[in-house]
């Protein structure tokens, strides 16, 4: 065989390789971003979830609670359900600060509401690592080199991180450490 045919057989590897890599890493991207579009909705459905236990320990509970404390509660829920700045992440951290101190012990407010107000938490701080994960899975492809240069999935926004206070010492065994979670 003659050089130009081993030049032109060389080629077509090499453009064969390339062009599975790229349908492989197509697939990649699509599944990563289902994956975000799937852990954001259930992050969604928990930060909803824990506004309308919010919204119902102010409203039906608001003695136990204390009706100023009801009052600034009730109005982070109106804020989270329609936040006026466009930052959810700030709405969302000020309803879970009322949430945290909200003293233990509320005589008057059922056990099952206590206890769906704590699960709910502990949903939500799951929740929201499964989706910064999948964001930063999606974010570690799509800013590689050769992804970046092909413009895999460029016409595609990058997904956002969504950062707000949690506190999963109990769900990531921390606690004995006495340090905050890492996000």
């Amino acid at each position: 065989m003659t050089p130009d045919v081993w030049l032109l057989l060389t080629a077509a590897v090499v453009v064969l390789l390339l062009a599975a890599w790229v349908a492989w890493t197509l697939t990649r991207l699509r599944r990563l971003e289902a994956r975000v579009e799937r852990a954001w909705t259930a992050l969604d459905t928990q930060l909803t979830r824990r506004a309308a236990l919010a919204e119902e320990l102010c409203r039906d509970h608001a003695g136990a609670v204390g009706e100023e404390r009801a009052a600034r509660l009730a109005a982070c829920v109106r804020e989270v359900r329609a936040p006026r700045a466009g930052d959810r992440e700030l709405t969302e951290n000020a309803l879970g600060r009322e949430l945290r101190e909200l003293p233990g012990d509320l005589p008057g407010v059922p056990r099952a509401l206590r206890a769906d107000l704590e699960g709910t938490a502990t949903r939500i701080g799951l929740a929201r690592r499964f989706y910064n994960d999948a964001v930063r899975d999606t974010h570690a492809l799509r800013t590689r080199r050769l992804p970046s240069l092909l413009r895999l999935h460029a016409a595609r926004p990058l997904p956002r991180f969504f950062d707000i206070e949690d506190d999963l010492r109990e769900v990531t065994g921390s606690a004995a450490g006495g340090g905050r979670a890492r996000p």
